[in-house]
């Protein structure tokens, strides 16, 4: 590979013996610059410069993407929850960058036929729920796009999430404005998207998507209770985003039923979401 010097950016440079890299074990080769003398090596490069754990970073992405906490995690590789924490951040960065480039290896066929929903999960307590609307493909189940959203609480609970915590904005309608805005860059002029009969979709494809055909289902009855993922009719005609948004629920511990792993923050749960992304669409789906 050719590199240039990192200090004055010349292309000339020369072998300037090598090292052992103590975080994973490898053979390092060290290079000097002819025009200024600065040295540098291959590791200066690399995402992980500068990092003592490098060698934990796949072990930490697959088990993030595997229900497993951050706590466990910790436990199990022996480093520290401070450690694992980074690495969610630092990983779920680069999975954001690789997607970019996945969309691109994505044909249009495979993105003319697309659905689409939102999963409703809490910030540390069900009095502040958040909205993750999520797209994928139809045929394949490749997630092209999601958001994260603040929403006010719904139902019994509205009243006591006013009463604890006032009045909570909704993010909902700006955050799919970003959203379907991203879609558009990436998917072809026409095609078939399918969505349940939320209020706020018909809107936005007329807005964004003019050119696609929407089809609106009725929401069906889940085949758990408590777990609207998974429907009960012998065939839902928005299984793949359904499926889709269970498998979330199953490999996210974030985002699982009755557990006392919450999310603390939304911003972390943004960063384990694209994390995920990349491992659903390169990993999962391909098993």
């Amino acid at each position: 590979m050719n590199y240039r010097c990192p200090k004055c950016q010349s292309p000339k440079y020369h072998s300037h013996g090598r090292y052992w890299r103590k975080s994973d074990s490898k053979i390092i080769i060290r290079f000097r610059c002819y025009n200024c003398s600065y040295t540098f090596s291959q590791a200066t490069f690399s995402d992980c410069y500068q990092q003592n754990k490098r060698r934990v970073n796949s072990m930490v992405g697959k088990m993030l993407c595997s229900g497993v906490s951050q706590r466990r995690i910790a436990l199990l590789l022996k480093i520290t929850r401070k450690t694992v924490q980074r690495k969610l951040i630092f990983l779920a960065k680069i999975a954001q960058k690789n997607h970019l480039s996945f969309l691109s290896s994505l044909k249009d066929d495979e993105l003319s036929e697309v659905q689409m929903d939102d999963l409703i999960t809490s910030h540390h307590t069900k009095l502040k729920p958040l909205s993750l609307s999520v797209a994928v493909t139809t045929k394949s189940r490749y997630i092209l796009a999601a958001e994260l959203s603040q929403i006010p609480a719904f139902g019994h609970l509205a009243s006591l999430s006013r009463k604890k915590y006032g009045r909570r904005k909704n993010e909902l309608g700006e955050k799919l404005e970003g959203l379907y805005q991203e879609l558009r860059k990436i998917l072809p002029k026409q095609g078939l998207i399918d969505t349940d009969e939320h209020q706020l979709y018909p809107i936005m494809i007329e807005k964004h998507l003019s050119g696609w055909r929407h089809r609106r289902f009725k929401s069906l009855k889940a085949t758990v209770a408590g777990q609207g993922e998974l429907k009960s009719k012998r065939r839902d005609p928005l299984f793949s985003i359904n499926h889709t948004l269970a498998m979330m629920r199953a490999n996210i511990n974030r985002l699982f039923r009755r557990t006392w792993n919450t999310t603390k923050n939304p911003q972390m749960l943004l960063h384990h979401l694209w994390l995920y992304i990349e491992f659903h669409n390169r990993v999962l789906i391909r098993i």
